[in-house]
């Protein structure tokens, strides 16, 4: 059976998506796609919502998450389709997680306020959608506040040629790993959630390998494999077309479900637009609940 997929949208669930479940279930339905799977940051408030508004709109939505994990001392990004959001092993990565995640969030905001620049962890909090802030998202809270435009240091992200990509700028230049709001990584083990994938019901796929932060190479792929992993996300805005390829042969040999993900979030990656990848196909979809444990 064919029809377009995505694997990798995110709604207003997630701290940094701008969109309802309800929009991203329209949108999918008016870009004729057959279904999509909003995977929001350590967590699944989108459902059951979410699988009730496809239903109703002929789109199917395949519940999905992104955790946040750490690997070899690197950050990755882990989506879990066809998630049985009701898990016990599930709520339990994600209570962990909202713990670690708002102790690194109170820490980044403690360095910015010491750096001179304005933000509370109450405003943080506001602007995540009730969920665990993500450093962009933090970056974001901070720079959309227009008395921050004053001080010296941060007079760069409001250059109207700056402002659509200034979260991700004053991360590389505030958060990232020797910049001076930098705080350790915090994150569940990738391995660990591997481990548990079976218990949730997940089908576990690494999201955008090629990403700048990942950098996941076929020694990395064949560790995970060993512990579980069952797709890579081939199809992603985030790869060049010599990553596609790159990372499509190495899906081959490591016998790894190659997946597509737009990882559409709204204002914040204004670079991706809904419904513009196209090389997402529902055999995906069959491959992976095939390879599954149980194959339900």
């Amino acid at each position: 059976m064919s029809g377009r997929v995505d694997f990798h949208v995110h709604s207003n669930k997630s701290s940094d998506g701008d969109h309802s479940p309800a929009e991203l279930v329209g949108f999918a339905r008016d870009h004729g796609l057959r279904a999509i799977s909003i995977a929001d940051h350590d967590t699944v408030a989108a459902y059951p919502e979410a699988v009730e508004l496809g239903r109703a709109a002929g789109v199917e939505v395949i519940p999905g998450i992104e955790l946040t994990t750490v690997f070899g001392g690197r950050e990755f990004h882990l989506l879990l389709p066809l998630v049985d959001w009701t898990s016990p092993a599930l709520a339990s990565i994600i209570e962990g997680q909202t713990a670690s995640r708002m102790d690194e969030t109170r820490e980044r905001v403690e360095k910015v306020r010491a750096l001179g620049f304005d933000l509370t962890l109450a405003e943080v909090e506001a602007g995540s959608n009730g969920a665990p802030p993500l450093g962009v998202k933090i970056a974001q809270v901070l720079l959309d506040k227009p008395e921050n435009g004053r001080h010296p240091a941060l007079e760069q992200f409001y250059r109207p040629e700056n402002r659509p990509y200034a979260p991700y700028m004053f991360y590389a230049a505030y958060f990232a790993e020797g910049k001076p709001a930098y705080v350790p990584k915090k994150f569940v083990a990738l391995t660990d959630v591997l481990d548990a994938a079976p218990a949730t019901g997940g089908a576990p796929v690494l999201s955008h390998p090629g990403a700048y932060f990942q950098r996941t190479t076929a020694e990395d792929a064949r560790a995970l494999k060993a512990h579980g992993l069952l797709g890579l996300e081939v199809y992603t805005f985030y790869h060049t077309a010599e990553q596609i390829a790159f990372y499509r042969e190495m899906a081959g040999e490591l016998d790894l479900v190659a997946t597509a993900g737009s990882d559409f979030h709204g204002r914040i990656k204004p670079h991706v637009h809904f419904g513009a990848l196209r090389e997402g196909d529902y055999g995906m979809v069959e491959e992976l609940r095939a390879r599954r444990r149980g194959g339900a």
